[in-house]
């Protein structure tokens, strides 16, 4: 059964520097937060060369001593003309500084379209691939619907790895230049391999991200792609092959947890199920969703 699993590599959403503070320089290619980036570079810096806010300040040529400190807090944005001074002030390269300006429009874009505009200017970047290169591929893998979809094909007892026959069993459809590489990238992220026929085999691993920022990101580019697919299953397929229904509820807070909790433990029913399959000749996506309709009292009318 295929479950998107996630592994933070912190919560600052950084691969972490390149070195230690106190003994090498901070990288500013190993971060996806640039307030993560400034929080570090201020630690470091402060423990070798006694920087202090007020010092970046001057640096920075900014009027408040601690705007630093409201930026790494989340208190402050910046601008790019902002950006700008302060990497200056970091003493940053030409292309650290594009970088930098990039990650800043990043953690500041106001909503998903604009997060993956953002996010494949960072991938511009061959230090950003060269560093997290896993969350590349990882990018692919979420991005792509039919990757899970083929993993677990594999494990079926009807699996051939022919791309053209791939191509063609798969709704909605998909290239057979789509197949092809859906194998290579699953081979890549370690979560098919080969055994010693040569033959596709599932493994079980975990595919991770490198910031809960990316994490949402591609996780919500996956389930809109999913819930595409459901919208149309209604002309595209028969009722014997299909279910779509739901149930509009009245609930309080403590319902509300009671039923994320039984949604919760019937996904892990349908994995064990899964688990069990002794003949596995399909595959098929079941979608659950639970979603407000009113804002709680708590909320407040709106103006």
């Amino acid at each position: 059964m295929t479950i998107n699993y996630w592994k933070r590599r912190g919560a600052s959403g950084k691969l972490g520097p390149m070195g230690s503070p106190g003994r090498d320089a901070v990288e500013i290619f190993a971060y996806l937060d640039y307030r993560a980036f400034l929080s570090d570079y201020y630690v470091f810096k402060k423990a070798t060369a006694r920087l202090s806010y007020r010092a970046f300040s001057r640096k920075a040529n900014l009027r408040s001593p601690n705007y630093l400190k409201l930026v790494i807090e989340g208190q402050r944005n910046l601008t790019q003309p902002m950006a700008k001074r302060f990497a200056k002030a970091c003493s940053l390269s030409d292309v650290q500084t594009e970088y930098f300006l990039a990650l800043v429009a990043f953690g500041q874009a106001s909503d998903l379209e604009e997060r993956s505009m953002r996010y494949r200017e960072l991938k511009r970047f061959q230090h950003y691939r060269t560093a997290f290169r896993l969350d590349v591929s990882d990018d692919t893998y979420h991005s792509r619907w039919y990757l899970p979809a083929i993993r677990e094909l594999v494990a079926t007892s009807v699996f051939r790895e022919d791309p053209v026959w791939i191509a063609s069993i798969m709704r909605p459809a998909i290239s057979v230049d789509e197949a092809e590489t859906a194998i290579d990238t699953l081979l890549e992220l370690g979560l098919l391999t080969r055994d010693e026929q040569g033959r596709l085999q599932q493994v079980q691993r975990s595919v991770s991200t490198g910031s809960d920022r990316v994490r949402s990101l591609h996780l919500v580019q996956y389930h809109q792609t999913m819930l595409s697919h459901a919208a149309t299953s209604l002309q595209r397929f028969g009722g014997n092959q299909r279910d779509v229904a739901s149930v509009t509820l009245r609930m309080g807070p403590d319902g509300i947890s009671k039923l994320k909790g039984r949604l919760q433990a019937f996904r892990r029913e349908l994995m064990d199920l899964s688990d069990a399959e002794p003949e596995a000749t399909q595959i098929v996506h079941v979608g659950m969703q639970m979603m407000p309709l009113t804002q709680t009292p708590e909320d407040g009318a709106d103006g």
